[in-house]
């Protein structure tokens, strides 16, 4: 993804999840997944697909039950 990719998808979902805090890093290397960061905290991966010329991205959001709070 090139960095005016990247700046466009945190635009989007700032403001989709009202949420200035959401941070998207540039890939280590080139082709790697893409980190979504909120308030510092990795929270998934972004990928850029490119089907026959139509671009889609692909937000994947881990939750491990480890970061859950205890059931009430």
């Amino acid at each position: 993804m090139t960095a005016n990719e990247i700046a466009r998808v945190q635009s989007y979902l700032r403001r989709i999840f009202a949420n200035e805090r959401i941070a998207i890093s540039p890939p280590v290397r080139p082709g790697a997944p893409i980190e979504i960061n909120i308030a510092g905290e990795f929270v998934g991966v972004l990928h850029r697909d490119d089907d026959e010329g139509e671009v889609s991205y692909d937000l994947n959001i881990s939750i491990l039950e480890e970061d859950l709070p205890p059931v009430a």
